[in-house]
């Protein structure tokens, strides 16, 4: 395990082809292998790895997307005046989502000239690819939002929920939309009949919601321990109950991070404390067992076998599994 110290607040951390990247609040960018890039001026809201694999893009609140790369950045788009605080990338389809205030914008990472914007009645708080990276998910007040990510002028599907929702995400196989609310519940849509479904149960609010073994289950954060939905059959988890691993009732589960192909999953603690797990056996490995300020970043690599995390105090770390 490799650990280091930051001199800002790590805000998010992804793995590229090559290694951990991690975003800071000081709007800096640092590479596992030691490389720097500062470009943005202000802090790092949001990030997500380049289509192409290589490097990190990220949203600040100077209103920047930029591409950060070992030996250089460059700015993709702007957003005037307003923060940019949501992205997504499609490695299959070479788009970049990105929200900022109430709109919705989408770039192709090999033509500088495409962009899409499109435009909510309220403000957009999460984004997300389908598996094919044609449609795009929003979440914004009152529900989620469909969009075809290339047709200029198109009206979205709507699929509403009363509520603030603030994150969103596709299932693997693209049949559900799910997202996570303000009031510490996620809601549920499948999206062949649009029938929707609440999945509730939480102590506080769920910040991270991810998907593993061939989808067939979803992790979240925002309970004693990591809740994991099944998604398994046509219904998912309509009518079904949640299960929860790692409970420990002195403890929250602050992020979880998975990958979908893949039956591993990690956790990050509001106690500092890191665990790995395969839901399918017993017991939890720590990573890092040593309690401390609350985990505020937390990321796995594409074949599973390395888990990076960063604390609250700039306290950032890198495993192999």
């Amino acid at each position: 395990m490799r650990t280091t110290t930051f001199d800002a607040q790590i805000t998010a951390v992804v793995f590229d082809d090559t290694g951990a990247i991690f975003a800071l609040g000081d709007g800096s960018v640092r590479f596992e292998d030691g490389a720097f890039s500062s470009a943005h001026d202000g802090a790092i809201l949001c990030a997500v790895v380049h289509p192409s694999g290589d490097g990190v893009v990220t949203g600040g609140d100077d209103g920047r997307l930029i591409w950060h790369r070992r030996d250089e950045a460059g700015v993709l788009a702007t957003a005037r005046g307003q923060w940019i605080d949501a992205v997504d990338a499609s490695a299959e389809s070479g788009l970049i989502a990105f929200s900022a205030g109430k709109t919705l914008s989408v770039i192709d990472a090999k033509d500088a000239g495409f962009r899409r914007d499109f435009q909510h009645e309220r403000t957009v708080s999460g984004v997300a690819f389908e598996p094919k990276g044609r449609r795009i998910a929003t979440s914004t007040y009152g529900g989620a939002a469909l969009w075809f990510a290339r047709i200029a002028q198109q009206k979205p599907t709507l699929l509403k929920w009363a509520g603030s929702h603030t994150a969103v995400t596709f299932s693997p196989d693209g049949a559900f939309v799910v997202t996570a609310m303000q009031d510490a519940q996620l809601h549920g849509w499948r999206l062949k009949d649009q029938r929707d479904m609440r999945m509730g149960g939480y102590p506080s609010k769920v910040r991270a919601m991810s998907f593993l073994s061939n989808g067939q289950l979803l992790a979240t954060s925002g309970a004693q321990g990591a809740v994991l939905w099944p998604f398994i059959g046509a219904n998912g988890p309509m009518g079904r109950e949640a299960t929860e691993i790692g409970f420990d009732e002195g403890s929250l589960v602050a992020l979880v991070a998975s990958r979908p192909k893949h039956g591993l999953l990690a956790a990050g603690l509001n106690d500092g404390r890191v665990w790995l797990a395969d839901p399918a056996g017993q017991g939890l490995n720590f990573l890092k067992a040593e309690r401390g300020a609350p985990i505020t970043a937390l990321a796995m690599s594409a074949d599973a076998k390395r888990v990076a995390w960063a604390d609250e105090d700039g306290q950032a770390g890198v495993a192999t599994v």
